[in-house]
């Protein structure tokens, strides 16, 4: 264990909170216990901690306030409302921030670049700063064993950035943009992050009155394979991550949903080194369901890792909840395990608070419930695959594709004409039901015996 200075012990802002949180099984009724995530309990070939690989985002939990386009802050965070030096203050954010990844047992976390450190008056300083936190972030990671799931650079806040950042139309800001993210994935790599992120909060365009589409998706290209070169250049042996973010706060984002992720590096060549880094509320403001966001992913052989959280069906936002439906996060993880799970990947929690939970321990009862929540998801899910309880059904329903004709068409033998002229000799084929209703009481009852 390295010697830790005051503002890289345990900080003491969760005093009302056990290390670590206990499981304490579904009969409990403690609040600050797991009912169904026992990291230990091994569940088809892995422990639900490898299987899940739970994160704690920075963001959400720790820089922000509760405050939105509407209001102030509300949330109870002294660790950010210190008047201090930036760097003190810094520290002592990431000290609570260690205290919670700790106390709730949570084995990775991720951050932005200007989550942990505050931005300089100048680059050079805001590069110093960085260092300097991330040297107090070894010393926090090597104290509790927490690891980082990935790293990112916040290439949207600042007004620079107001016409985004690798698609801008200055090539100035687009080199101060990469120049950002260099030193935020050089950051992750000395942290030994399993991945890097690019989140294109500002890659996309209003109206087209005043954009020049097609040089801008090739400034992004370029500027992805420049990520990609410095990768390999420095050794960072993770994954880069590509996140698909449909509408805020453009209309037009580049990166709308998995399927324009994967064209577009198609398109550019560059699947072979990207993945993606599914959101649960993105997918709904996309217009899909979490499990099409993953299904179209590991189909596509893009599949990187999730962003854990969810929307509200009446509200047209990212509102980033705490998931807690079972059994629409039972779908998205039974495609994953499908899939054959994560490899560098993980859940990890992009979520907020509502802005009137302002208890500091509110932050522990969202995590226990979407924690409990996607345990049992994982339960249903795993029953489900080692049954053949779906994949049984779907094979049943393109049986006839392994029949002759099916086998026939697929390989080339048969002509437009040739199933014409077959049509002519044969009667009307026979319906067969979807039997969606009854496939989704399966999952339904899947989903209340999962134990």
């Amino acid at each position: 264990m390295l010697p830790c200075d005051k503002t890289s012990a345990m900080s003491d802002f969760f005093t009302t909170v056990p290390v670590p949180i206990p499981f304490e099984g579904p009969d409990s009724d403690n609040p600050l216990a797991f009912r169904w995530y026992d990291a230990d309990r091994v569940v088809g070939d892995k422990t639900m901690a490898e299987h899940l690989r739970f994160g704690v985002c920075y963001w959400h939990s720790f820089s922000w306030d509760g405050f939105d386009v509407f209001g102030a802050g509300t949330l109870d965070r002294p660790w950010i409302t210190d008047p201090g030096d930036p760097i003190a203050a810094a520290k002592t954010k990431m000290a609570a921030a260690f205290e919670f990844f700790e106390k709730l047992g949570a084995p990775f976390w991720s951050f932005h670049d200007r989550d942990i450190a505050p931005e300089g008056a100048t680059f050079g300083e805001s590069v110093d700063n960085l260092s300097i936190m991330v040297d107090e972030a070894e010393i926090h990671m090597e104290r509790t064993g927490t690891k980082l799931l990935w790293g990112t650079a916040n290439a949207f806040s600042n007004p620079r950035y107001q016409a985004g950042a690798a698609t801008n139309p200055d090539p100035e800001i687009f080199a101060y943009a990469a120049a950002q993210v260099c030193a935020a994935l050089e950051a992750t790599n000395r942290l030994g992050g399993a991945n890097y992120v690019l989140w294109g909060g500002r890659e996309g365009y209003e109206t087209l009155l005043n954009t020049d589409m097609k040089r801008e998706k090739e400034q992004l290209a370029r500027f992805l394979t420049m990520v990609i070169e410095h990768k390999h250049k420095i050794g960072f042996e993770g994954t880069i991550l590509l996140e698909p973010k449909p509408h805020e706060p453009t209309k037009h984002q580049y990166d709308f949903d998995v399927a324009a992720c994967h064209a577009f590096l198609q398109e550019y060549d560059l699947t072979a080194e990207v993945r993606t880094n599914i959101e649960v509320n993105h997918a709904t403001l996309s217009g899909h369901d979490f499990a099409h966001e993953v299904a179209t992913a590991v189909n596509a052989g893009i599949f990187g890792s999730i962003d854990a959280n969810a929307g509200d069906d009446r509200l047209g936002w990212d509102l980033d909840r705490f998931p807690v439906s079972v059994e629409d996060m039972t779908l998205g993880i039974y495609e994953i395990l499908k899939g054959g799970g994560f490899t560098t990947g993980g859940m990890m929690f992009d979520a907020k608070l509502r802005r009137q939970s302002i208890a500091r321990d509110d932050l522990f009862h969202g995590h226990i419930g979407g924690m409990d929540t996607l345990a049992r998801s994982l339960l249903a899910a795993s029953a489900m695959l080692e049954d053949g309880a779906l994949s049984d059904r779907v094979a049943d329903r393109y049986a006839g594709w392994d029949g002759d004709l099916g086998r026939q068409v697929m390989g080339g033998e048969y002509s437009l004409r040739d199933l014409h002229d077959r049509a002519l000799e044969l009667p009307e084929p026979n319906r067969a039901s979807g039997r969606q209703e009854e496939l989704e009481n399966l999952v339904a009852r899947y989903v209340e015996r999962a134990q």
